[in-house]
């Protein structure tokens, strides 16, 4: 399981600049990810062959203006709480500031790994100024400066070192599910529905994650671990930080799983905190099946389901190949439908395609659409090859690589998942040159 960096520090220092160049390194490496919306405040890092995900405070926080210390206060202790290491951000400009030693006295009470990275850094002189944020008392110092990327280098190599992947004591090879959503939308009663009466045939595993409960489910014919956030606790009544604090507890739950089960609210619709969760399901390249929970609390006509589908796949398009289910978990409605979906994108998600049946398909549909050319040149695609990752990732070689745009990735995409189903999972297309 990949562990969280959080970036902290009051408004203006450069976060944002910083978490970009964190996250962008290792999108610059593999290219960009087809149909991903990037966002603001979540991204992957890699660096030295370790992986880890980065998260911006920063951008927690609406009225930037208006910044009490007390709401930076309470993020820096949320990121202490759900985060493995942190990277504590300062200002060679400004100097120490009233609010960068409140945020220090909280870090120094901390057991986890901080970093002071003093950003601005960006000549001789500023290196000698930089030496005044030794008095946080906080250890060595990293001097940088986002815009250029000097430094950057140093500090992920001391970071790297501080994060040991958590041990899983879970069997790799029974697929894991997790319940996602928002507040009060069922996940809880989803659990129960699934484990019933007969709690006494599944077996618990405490500790993998603080605050998760992994259970094991063998019945019915399925077998497989149930892992549902039970410690969403509310922190108090600022959105910014339960945003965050949910963000932050959602990104640790969801990069455990195989396939995440979204439970939405039928008379709420498909909201925006709905689609983070699906965005963040898709960035990490997990299957999804969408359950649209509370159906027998909507007015329904006979068009009902055809027409709130559609609605939720324009909301979710590019990515709508998803399987959606109707329920009413207190009624048991639907319920075992929910476990064949999850099964069967489970069984997607690992799908492996042999080469050559891969280059028959290839042949096939560039024969029927060749990629259009660009500036009279002709983009020619010799061969397809599957990656060896853990989502449905695929390496098409061709002449020219860039000259290939979104449309016709999306297009490959869809013909991949109309010839072997993979519907529920999310495709990544690479081009590269043969």
């Amino acid at each position: 399981m990949s562990s969280i960096v959080a970036i902290v520090g009051r408004p203006n220092v450069g976060k944002s600049t910083f978490f970009n160049r964190l996250t962008e390194s290792r999108d610059a490496i593999v290219d960009e990810v087809s149909g991903v919306t990037r966002d603001r405040h979540y991204g992957k890092c890699e660096w030295n062959g370790k992986e880890f995900s980065v998260v911006d405070t920063g951008g927690y926080v609406t009225n930037s203006d208006d910044i009490f210390e007390e709401e930076i206060r309470r993020q820096v202790m949320m990121a202490l709480e759900e985060c493995d290491s942190i990277i504590f951000m300062v200002d060679v400009l400004s100097g120490i500031t009233d609010l960068d030693m409140a945020v220090a006295g909280i870090l120094r009470k901390s057991k986890k790994p901080v970093f002071v990275v003093v950003n601005k850094v960006d000549n001789h002189d500023r290196i000698y100024d930089a030496q005044e944020f030794h008095s946080l008392g906080l250890g060595d110092i990293y001097c940088v400066s986002s815009m250029s990327g000097s430094g950057t280098g140093e500090v992920l190599d001391e970071l790297v070192k501080t994060l040991e992947g958590e041990i899983d004591e879970m069997e790799t090879d029974i697929p894991k599910y997790v319940i996602v959503g928002r507040p009060n939308v069922g996940k809880s009663s989803l659990l129960n529905a699934l484990l019933g009466e007969e709690r006494a045939i599944v077996t618990d595993i405490a500790g993998t994650t603080r605050d998760t409960i992994n259970t094991r489910f063998n019945k019915f014919g399925h077998d497989f671990y149930l892992i549902d956030t039970a410690g969403l606790r509310k922190k108090g009544k600022v959105s910014e930080d339960l945003e965050f604090y949910s963000v932050m507890r959602a990104i640790r739950t969801i990069e455990q799983a195989d396939v995440c089960l979204l439970v939405l609210d039928a008379t709420l619709g498909i909201e925006s905190q709905d689609l983070n969760i699906f965005q963040l399901i898709e960035k990490n390249g997990k299957g999804v099946v969408i359950l649209v929970n509370k159906w027998d609390l909507f007015e329904k006509d006979t068009n009902s389901a055809r027409d709130y589908t559609k609605l939720i796949e324009s909301k979710i398009a590019p990515f709508s190949d998803v399987p959606i289910i109707y329920t009413s978990v207190i009624n048991k409605q639907r319920i075992h439908k929910v476990l064949e979906e999850a099964a069967k994108v489970n069984e997607n998600r690992r799908r492996k395609i042999l080469t050559s049946r891969l280059n028959e398909f290839l042949q096939e549909v560039v024969e029927n659409y060749p990629p259009p050319s660009v500036k009279g040149k002709f983009v020619k695609i010799k061969f397809a090859i599957q990656l060896a990752t853990q989502c449905p990732s695929f390496a098409f070689f061709c002449n020219l690589p860039q000259y290939v745009k979104e449309p016709y990735k999306r297009y490959l995409e869809n013909k991949l998942r109309e010839y072997f189903d993979y519907k529920g999972v999310p495709i990544r297309i690479y081009m590269r040159n043969k």
